[in-house]
């Protein structure tokens, strides 16, 4: 593997243009595909257009490992698909971001973020529009907050960074992070309440909830209070976001010492915490719909891919498939337990697969050699 020669080193969090990273990939070495693999290239699509995920290829009884895509990266945290089918990673400590496709990975530049704990470079997300726009958002960790960063990217470098939204709670952990375009064009953001429980029941934080906004980062039209970005509240710290194709909002979160959560997110709703952790059956406070012991799960990314909800385990070190059926969750069922250590990130790659990242080198894993790695996992 050839590693990064140089880092581009970039003085400020805000409004600093990236450089170019010519030189700098980072190619490997990846195993032939499994005998019972299925080959199958990205679905058609206009020009420019953010991919659409096509139905997963001979979807089995149980997910199998059929490749690596990547390996030897520092704590990747974000994943995003462009229209050529690569992707945009984020390294949650270095603050690099890397555009990855299957046989490299090439840095296209590094955001000045203030890592430590669970801050630093966390969710991307591409604009459903970048055929027309170019842009791009991150979500990153600067001195004082957390905040939501505008960029374009025209497939060689990053351009300068806007903050859209600042203000949002920073600790050492419980910075929330996923950020995902919904059907409606919206950019979902989630946050944590930065190890200050309260902030999760007052709706003049930004803290603890998932918020909602247009590319502008003003509050999305339609949402709960007009003039705020919030869109459901009472989160601990939600890491996943994904939406199913009825359109419905699912969300993973990190209970405290009992229970973590999968939650469907419905506009205006209050999700309990910290009056309560799990279930509460109390009125006016919406339940979960799955419930996980924290050593099963402590969950991070989500994916819906086929009817399926697929969430990352950390803690948990195993990749949960949850069956979705007309808004509820059903069976949840574990793979690969132990296998490959703690797993953060699952997106939907446009073949119908899934990207699966490890977090092994987060200084809560114990790394293999290879670590940190995309896995291609077959649904």
């Amino acid at each position: 593997m050839v590693r990064m020669a140089a880092w581009i080193v970039v003085p400020s969090l805000c409004l600093t243009a990236l450089t170019a990273c010519g030189g700098s990939d980072r190619n490997e070495t990846l195993p032939a595909p499994a005998p019972d693999e299925t080959t199958s290239s990205a679905p058609s699509q206009s020009p420019g257009e953010t991919p659409s995920i096509k139905a997963s290829p001979q979807r089995s009884a149980r997910p199998k490992v059929i490749g690596t895509i990547a390996e030897g990266l520092e704590v990747p945290w974000g994943v995003a698909f462009l229209p050529d089918g690569s992707a945009l990673v984020t390294e949650r400590d270095s603050g690099q971001v890397l555009q990855v496709r299957r046989g490299s990975v090439h840095q296209v530049g590094v955001i000045d973020v203030q890592p430590g704990g669970e801050a630093g470079l966390l969710g991307v997300a591409v604009s459903p529009t970048y055929a027309r726009d170019k842009r791009v958002f991150f979500y990153a960790t600067a001195a004082d907050d957390n905040r939501v960063l505008r960029t374009t990217f025209d497939g060689g470098r990053l351009g300068a960074l806007e903050p859209i939204l600042t203000g949002i709670p920073k600790a050492g952990n419980h910075d929330g992070g996923r950020m995902i375009f919904g059907p409606d064009k919206m950019l979902y953001v989630s946050t944590g309440e930065a190890g200050q429980p309260d902030l999760a029941q007052d709706r003049s934080s930004l803290g603890g909830k998932v918020l909602r906004i247009t590319q502008d980062g003003k509050p999305g039209p339609g949402n709960p209070e007009g003039s705020s970005p919030v869109w459901t509240w009472g989160h601990r710290n939600v890491q996943g976001l994904a939406f199913d194709d009825a359109g419905n909002l699912w969300a993973s979160e990190f209970g405290q010492d009992t229970f973590d959560e999968l939650n469907l997110i419905v506009k205006g709703r209050n999700y309990g915490w910290p009056l309560v952790e799990g279930r509460g059956d109390r009125a006016g406070l919406q339940d979960p719909q799955v419930t996980w012991s924290t050593g099963d799960a402590s969950p991070s990314g989500l994916a819906f891919v086929d009817g399926r909800l697929w969430l990352g385990a950390l803690r948990g070190e195993r990749l949960w498939r949850v069956d979705v059926d007309s808004g509820k969750a059903l069976h949840p069922k574990a793979f690969f337990v132990g296998e490959y250590g703690r797993m953060r990130t699952v997106v939907p790659a446009p073949d119908g697969n899934l990207w699966v990242t490890t977090s092994n080198r987060d200084g809560r894993g114990v790394p293999a050699g290879d670590d940190d790695r995309i896995l291609l996992v077959r649904p």
